[in-house]
């Protein structure tokens, strides 16, 4: 795999929607930086991370991480956690299990190995006025 010139990090990619004020921003990113191994691999000015909150502090509050990348499916996380770290944690790690779970779905096709297995050969089929089998019973 080839490196990306401008790989995506939180710290570019992250805006805080409802919920959240500019000021949560830096803690929140703090506390997604280890998305960024896993957002290396795509472009910065391709890839976008938004999170927001709905109720939050109350009772059923909802943590909502939408992330988009160029050419992919959108990716949307939640998590119902009262704790609001809890639940900022929960949406970071399903973000970041699916987005493994992506890569892994399309792996096959660029990994050598599993392109280089071996194809079983297909045997002729010989005619019924050939010679028997070698393997037939004798009486």
């Amino acid at each position: 795999m080839s490196a990306v010139a401008n790989p995506a990090t939180v710290a570019e990619c992250l805006r805080v929607g409802a919920g959240f004020s500019q000021g949560d921003r830096n803690w929140i990113a703090e506390q997604f930086a280890t998305l960024d191994a896993r957002l290396a691999s795509f472009h910065a000015d391709a890839t976008e991370l938004e999170v927001s909150v709905k109720d939050r502090e109350a009772r059923g509050q909802k943590v909502t991480l939408e992330c988009w990348i160029a050419g992919r499916q959108k990716i949307v996380t939640t998590s119902a956690e009262e704790d609001l770290h809890a639940a900022l944690n929960d949406v970071r790690d399903d973000l970041r299990r699916r987005l493994n779970d992506a890569k892994t779905r399309q792996e096959p096709r660029h990994n050598k190995h599993l392109r280089d297995l071996p194809q079983p050969q297909t045997e002729a089929v010989e005619s019924d006025d050939a010679a028997p089998r070698a393997d037939a019973e004798t009486a």
